[in-house]
């Protein structure tokens, strides 16, 4: 059964899907002329400007409800996976990803916007809501949104529980079935308590747990400032292929830091616009810069600073599928969350290994908190009446017994199942975004229109005449609208 998951996994993560991912971004940065840096006071500025409404959230609740998502144990463990798999040079192909893929999020965040409705007093949007639509595919929607429910609701929260029960276990000594049901009773608590309840958990939780990680990241760095210069050097090197050591392993380090760049930052992969629909904006463009923004804070915030760490201290292993170690700093060490848990305890051995635990709990409880509100999302797409109520009840067994699968499985198993799920959905969606990127850029562009012409946006589609954008057309008295 094993050598199947690998199978099926090399075929989703071919070179075809790296190449998708860098070649979508770098289409949509171009025709966007650069809105990562361009709009980057823009983006700040959007993240505090909105209200939250009796169907919708705040543009920074649904900031920290995509957050949620994207920073997670691909902060932690994922790094470590991609130095110990692609070399230091992975960490290139990681920021690279995360630039060029803002540019894909801030695309698909306004898609979800545009194309948002209201279920149940709640705003309801994501690429199988855009696909029906803006490109009117129903089968292409229901196949999005069924392997959207598979990845979030089973394949991809066992690999964030899998890390807090190994990182627990290593720093705390307590058996991973024990953890596991902690976790399971502790999210049971929280997901049934629908998008305000996880948002409003996210809205407190996230930026703690950001701040008190990138603190610690920033103390270790600053003990170690003299040799940045030197570590970037490293990744730079390594990347091209200059470096002696990893000059062999430059296509590994491409497609492992591509794979592991989308895993932790979910700039294209389809997720992350599922939050965006839930904000209450003027204008779709809004949330979409906003959620630019959120790809920034992941991975070139957070995942350079846990990749700093690891490499400032040696902590990490690196393997060459074809001739064994390159590196072997930690024997006998699986590649994860143990690498940075060893990277802190060089400067902190009191505590290191505890906070490294507790972080992670954190980033991949969370993760799964925003993993339930994306499959739930899609439920409500594929079902109606007492059908979605059904469906959600299952939904919310599967994803704790996936929680549950996931704390006592083997961390390898759990990671490609979560691989698969990322690459399945991040295949469907760049293919949609790219689909409908006319729609998209003539909103984008008349957000800019009105911007040159000193106004705060408002979304008029009698202006663009976008068919199937209903909540738009309902709502342009809508006093709640900020």
């Amino acid at each position: 059964m094993e050598s199947v998951i690998y199978w099926i996994n090399d075929i989703v993560w071919s070179q075809a899907l790296v190449i998708l991912c860098l070649g979508t971004g770098l289409f949509f940065s171009f025709r966007l002329k650069f809105p990562q840096i361009r709009l980057f006071k823009e983006m700040i500025r959007l993240l505090f400007g909105t209200k939250k409404s009796k169907e919708g959230i705040s543009s920074f609740q649904a900031f920290t409800l995509a957050i949620s998502g994207r920073i997670g144990t691909g902060n932690i463990a994922g790094v470590a996976t991609a130095i110990a798999m692609g070399g230091p040079g992975a960490i290139f192909w990681m920021w690279t990803i995360a630039f060029l893929g803002s540019a894909s999020a801030i695309i698909e965040a306004t898609l979800a916007q545009t194309y948002k409705q209201v279920s149940k007093g709640e705003f309801r949007g994501g690429p199988a809501y855009y696909i029906l639509k803006g490109l009117k595919s129903k089968h292409f929607a229901v196949l999005f949104a069924l392997a959207t429910v598979i990845s979030c609701g089973f394949l991809l929260p066992s690999v964030q529980s899998n890390s807090i029960a190994l990182a627990v276990e290593k720093a705390f000594n307590v058996d991973t079935v024990y953890t596991a049901v902690a976790v399971c009773l502790l999210l049971a608590t929280i997901i049934i308590g629908g998008v305000k309840r996880i948002s409003s958990v996210a809205e407190v939780v996230v930026p703690f747990m950001a701040v008190s990680y990138i603190v610690m990241a920033l103390v270790i760095i600053a003990l170690n400032i003299s040799r940045v210069p030197d570590m970037f050097s490293l990744i730079f090197n390594s990347a091209f292929g200059v470096d002696a050591t990893f000059g062999g392993i430059v296509g590994s380090a491409i497609s492992w830091g591509v794979q592991r760049g989308i895993y932790s930052n979910e700039a294209g992969q389809g997720t992350a616009p599922h939050a965006a629909a839930a904000a209450e904006v003027s204008h779709p463009y809004k949330q979409g810069l906003v959620q630019g923004f959120s790809v920034y804070v992941d991975t070139l915030f957070v995942c350079t600073a846990t990749a700093l760490m690891i490499l400032f201290t040696n902590q990490y292993n690196v393997m060459d599928s074809s001739t064994g170690y390159i590196v072997e700093n930690l024997p006998g060490i699986e590649a994860g969350a143990a690498f940075t848990q060893s990277a802190v305890s060089v400067h902190f051995p009191a505590f290191g290994n505890e906070f490294v635990a507790v972080a992670l709990m954190f980033f991949a409880f969370t993760t799964v908190m925003a993993y339930y509100y994306i499959a739930e999302s899609n439920i409500d797409f594929l079902f109606k009446g007492t059908k979605s109520k059904y469906a959600i009840w299952i939904l919310r067994i599967l994803i704790l017994f996936s929680v549950y699968v996931g704390c006592v499985n083997s961390a390898k198993v759990a990671w490609t199942l979560g691989d698969i799920g990322v690459g399945l959905m991040a295949w469907m969606n760049l293919i949609a975004i790219l689909l409908l990127y006319k729609k998209a850029i003539a909103v984008v562009d008349d957000y800019e229109k009105q911007k040159k012409l000193g106004e705060d946006p408002q979304f008029d589609n009698a202006v663009l005449n976008l068919e199937n954008v209903e909540y738009w057309e309902s709502s342009l008295e809508d006093d709640n609208k900020i």
